[in-house]
């Protein structure tokens, strides 16, 4: 079984459809630990409408907070404290693709980070999406998560930068698995068909 880990630069990068597009490839069960606002149509429930295959199931939350904002935050306005012990990885025999929340620094406390739920056998992957200060917020991230051990490999969001993209390969040597466009729409025809171009790259 592999385990799949899927940060962002920032917020709002396209964690969520590139990890929907991981699920829907791999067959992969899904799992989003922390989850800040949007309850009613979260992450979760979002992947379950775009994947398709009847093999990958989507765990719950282990802490599915109100606000949305940094976990920490939010957690302290649900009157919790998140405790790292009670983010436990789901059981299953199948892949798993874990979708983060923000980037690597995100508090979850007033010491963890979301690097801390990271694992050192799971295979991160970083989504970068260009805009002005991208290129150091992508450095930054894969330089953190290669300094630490991990297996690190890049997907793209949006429209191509071929300067930008030309120096991160140069200056970090990761893998790209693919880019996703920014389409029309995302459906489950949508994610097969991404799914169908990155499954060769996995």
């Amino acid at each position: 079984m592999n385990t799949y880990f899927v940060t962002g630069i920032s917020t709002d990068v396209g964690k969520t459809i590139a990890s929907a597009i991981l699920v829907e490839a791999l067959e992969a069960d899904y799992w989003k630990p922390i989850q800040a606002g949007d309850l009613d149509n979260s992450d979760t429930h979002k992947v379950k409408r775009y994947v398709s295959n009847s093999k990958s199931v989507c765990h719950p939350n282990s802490y599915a907070l109100k606000t949305p904002m940094s976990p920490h935050g939010a957690a302290e306005l649900d009157g919790l404290t998140i405790n790292l012990k009670e983010i436990q990885l789901p059981k299953t025999n199948n892949d798993l693709v874990i979708e983060g929340a923000g980037g690597l620094m995100v508090p979850l406390n007033n010491t963890d980070t979301i690097l801390d739920i990271i694992q050192p056998d799971y295979k991160v992957i970083v989504v970068s999406r260009h805009y002005l200060g991208s290129i150091n917020h992508t450095l930054l991230t894969i330089n953190t998560l290669k300094e630490k051990g991990f297996d690190v490999s890049l997907i793209y969001s949006g429209d191509e930068y071929k300067s930008t993209e030309s120096i991160i390969k140069k200056m970090t040597g990761v893998k790209v698995l693919g880019r996703i466009e920014d389409e029309p729409y995302f459906d489950k025809t949508v994610i097969r068909e991404y799914a169908e171009k990155f499954r060769k790259n996995l």
